[in-house]
């Protein structure tokens, strides 16, 4: 039991280092993975990431950005458009921007976003999360076959302790998942 508690403790250290550095790169793209939507605004959390998005665009570290996310329930919109409105209606060039509103899940993010760098022969990007996400993400961007580094969001909605710590654990018990999934070859 105390093996497993040390290991649950090294996990949730490994996501928060992780998610204190910055290692934003020239690129040829940049992912903002999505976030809740609310019918066509984004939820400050997801605006953390557009915006942060936009700004790595505007220094010049990548020219395409890639806004990613489905659906909600009963959505006019996808949160890649609304990700999309949102920045174009912020200054960012229409034409760099591409969308990807399939997905529901982050694997599903970066494996659909992998397909339209594909087709542009794109091959590495920055990925833009909120910090507590970004090691999960950074972790299945190559199973994907993007070559990325991370750029979390600089300040995260996740305000409170209480909200930081959901977050973490939700994060922990997430890359376990994905781990599981990888080793019993499910989708």
């Amino acid at each position: 039991m105390l093996a497993g508690v040390a290991w649950i403790l090294v996990v949730a250290v490994y996501i928060v280092a992780v998610g204190a550095r910055d290692q934003a790169a020239p690129s040829d793209a940049i992912i903002v993975l999505g976030a809740a939507a609310y019918d066509a605004r984004p939820s400050p959390v997801f605006r953390q990431r557009i915006l942060h998005g936009m700004d790595l665009q505007q220094r010049g570290l990548a020219r395409v950005l890639i806004f990613t996310g489905g659906y909600g329930h009963g959505a006019r919109y996808s949160e890649a458009e609304v990700g999309r409105r949102y920045a174009i209606a912020h200054g960012a060039p229409a034409d760099t921007i591409l969308v990807e509103p399939q997905s529901r899940r982050t694997r599903d993010n970066l494996r659909f976003a992998a397909g339209l760098m594909k087709e542009r022969k794109l091959s590495s990007a920055i990925i833009v999360s909120d910090p507590l996400h970004m090691a999960r993400a950074l972790w299945l961007a190559p199973l994907a076959g993007i070559r990325a580094v991370g750029s979390p969001t600089p300040d995260s909605r996740f305000a409170s302790t209480g909200a930081r710590l959901k977050f973490l654990a939700r994060e922990v018990v997430q890359l376990h998942g994905e781990a599981w999934l990888l080793v019993t070859d499910e989708p």
